[in-house]
C-alpha cells in the first residue's frame, strides 16, 4: 500500500536553511506572506555569528562596507550585491537584526562601519554586526583595556595563548589564563555542552567564582562562545553581574554554539509565528504548471507535496548540496539549472592556494535577471514563479569577499520583495484564491 502524501498549500515556499533561507522566511513574514520552508541541515553550524557585509576587498581589509559596496558596483556590477540597493541592503540588515533581538537573540545595529572582531585563532576579521554577546570584545581591543582570555582544560581547537600571541602587538594589556569548566574538570569537553550547562544558575554561579579567580587586574574577560543556548544575553548579564566585570564571547571552530543558535532559535521561533517549517529534509523534486509549483520530499512520517505560488531557491553551494561537483562539471542539484563555471575542470583551482585572486570554482553558481529569477541556458527565465538568493548565485567569491551573510541577507531581501510583487499582481487577477491550508 502505498503511503497517502500529506499536503500543504502556501503563498512562499523556501527551499532551503541557511542565513539566506531563514532570511528570506523572516522578510516574507514580516510582509504578511504565507510560508513553508524545507532544507536540510544547511551550514548554519559553520558559522561565527558575524554578520558580514563585505570585510575584505581585492585581498585588503574593508573598514568601510558602502564604500567597498559602491567600488563593487563599478568594477563587478553582476556580483549579487552590486545587483541590490544599497539603501535595501542597509534596511534587510536592519529587519535580520532587529527580529533576532525581539526573539531574544540582541545584535549590534548595522553602521556606518564595519566592526574589528577577533576570531578564534586571534586574527581579526571585519564584520558589520555582532551578536551582543561578543560586542565587547571589539570594544576592549579599540580601547586596550586590561583583559584576560580564559580558555578551559579539555577544551580543543580555542587557545587562550595563541590568541594573546597572536594579539600581542595590537593588544599589549591582553592577557591568558587556563581554569576547568564546573562539573567538566576531567577529560574532554565540548562547547555546545557547555553552553547548555551554563542555562543553569549554579554552574553560572560557579564559573564566575572560577572567572575571578584567574582575573586579576583586568576590567574584561574574554571566553570562547559558551555563554548558553537559548538565553545567551541574559547568561552574559548575569555573569556581568556576578564577576562585576564586563563578559564576552569569542566564536571557537566550527561547528560553533553562535551558529547552533541561530538554527535553534529559527527552527523553534518562525513555527510558533506561522512558518509550515520542515527542517532536515531535502527537496526531491520541484515542478511547476499553471496553478503554481509542486515541491516533493518526505519525512519520517511519509511523503510530503507542498504546493506553492512562488518558490524562493536557496540551498546554498557545495557544504548545504546547492551545487553538485563532478567530473563532468558543477551541477545545480534541483532543476539542473546551468551553473557558471571554468570551461574545464583543470580551471577550477590556480597553482597556489593563498593566490589572492581566489579560486574559480569559488565564484560558480546560478545566473537570475534582475528580479532575481533563475535563468537558463539561453538567457529566460526558467520560471516566473522561481526566484533564487543566496550563496548559490554566481559571480561572487563569499569566503575571499567575507561577504556571505551581505550575500545571503542582501539577496533574500531583494528575492522577498520581488516575489511579493508577483504575488500581488496574482491576487489582483485572481482575486478568489484559495487562503493558505495544510491537510
Amino acid at each position: 500500500m502505498k503511503d497517502t502524501p500529506r499536503h500543504f498549500t502556501t503563498q512562499l515556499a523556501v527551499i532551503g536553511s541557511g542565513i539566506a533561507g531563514f532570511a528570506a522566511s523572516i522578510f516574507a513574514l514580516n510582509r504578511k506572506i504565507a510560508i513553508a520552508q524545507v532544507g536540510n541541515s544547511g551550514a548554519l553550524a559553520y558559522t561565527t555569528g558575524y554578520l558580514d557585509l563585505i570585510g575584505k576587498r581585492n585581498d585588503a581589509v574593508v573598514s568601510d562596507p558602502w564604500q567597498a559596496l559602491a567600488k563593487l558596483r563599478e568594477s563587478e556590477p553582476k556580483h549579487p550585491l552590486s545587483r541590490v540597493d544599497a539603501g535595501d541592503i542597509q534596511r534587510a540588515f536592519t529587519e535580520f537584526t532587529d527580529f533576532l533581538g525581539a526573539c531574544g537573540l540582541a545584535y549590534s545595529a548595522p553602521g556606518a562601519g564595519n566592526i574589528t572582531a577577533l576570531t578564534p585563532v586571534g586574527t581579526l576579521k571585519q564584520t558589520l554586526c555582532v551578536p551582543a554577546t561578543m560586542a565587547a570584545g571589539p570594544r576592549a581591543l579599540t580601547a586596550n583595556s586590561p583583559c584576560v582570555i580564559v580558555d578551559f582544560k579539555g577544551l580543543k581547537g580555542f587557545s587562550g595563548v595563541e590568541l594573546a600571541a597572536n594579539l600581542r602587538e595590537r593588544w599589549p594589556q591582553l592577557t591568558t589564563q587556563r581554569i576547568g569548566f564546573p562539573g567538566m574538570e576531567r577529560g574532554e569537553i565540548y562547547p555546545e555542552v557547555m553552553a547548555r550547562a551554563l542555562e543553569v544558575a549554579t554552574t553560572r554561579e560557579q564559573l564566575a567564582e572560577a572567572l575571578n579567580a584567574v582575573a586579576g587586574t583586568a576590567t574584561v574577560i574574554g571566553v570562547p562562545a559558551i555563554l548558553g543556548m537559548h538565553r545567551p544575553d541574559q547568561v552574559r548579564a548575569e555573569l556581568k553581574r556576578l564577576t562585576g566585570r564586563e563578559i564576552f564571547e569569542i566564536p571557537t571552530m566550527p561547528p560553533s554554539v553562535p551558529g547552533i543558535r541561530l538554527r535553534e532559535l529559527f527552527q523553534q521561533v518562525l513555527p510558533q509565528k506561522g512558518v509550515s517549517l520542515i527542517p532536515q529534509q531535502k527537496v526531491t523534486s520541484l515542478s511547476f504548471d499553471g496553478d503554481g509549483a509542486t515541491l516533493a520530499l518526505r519525512d519520517a512520517f511519509g511523503p510530503i507535496r507542498i504546493h506553492a505560488q512562488a518558490v524562493i531557491l536557496a540551498t546554498g553551494r557545495f557544504l548545504s548540496g546547492g551545487l553538485d561537483a563532478h567530473p563532468a562539471g558543477i551541477r545545480e542539484h534541483l532543476l539542473d539549472l546551468p551553473v557558471t563555471q571554468a570551461a574545464d575542470r583543470a580551471d577550477w583551482y590556480r597553482a597556489r592556494y593563498t593566490d589572492p585572486r581566489g579560486h574559480p570554482i569559488n565564484s560558480a553558481g546560478i545566473e537570475v535577471d534582475d528580479s532575481f529569477r533563475p535563468l537558463t541556458r539561453e538567457g529566460r527565465r526558467y520560471h516566473e514563479r522561481l526566484f533564487s538568493a543566496g550563496v548559490i548565485l554566481a559571480h561572487q567569491d563569499w569566503i575571499r569577499g567575507r561577504s556571505g551573510a551581505g550575500i545571503a541577507i542582501a539577496t533574500a531581501f531583494k528575492a522577498v520583495t520581488e516575489a511579493e510583487r508577483f504575488l500581488a499582481g496574482r491576487q489582483a487577477m485572481f482575486p478568489g484564491a484559495p487562503p493558505v491550508q495544510c491537510h
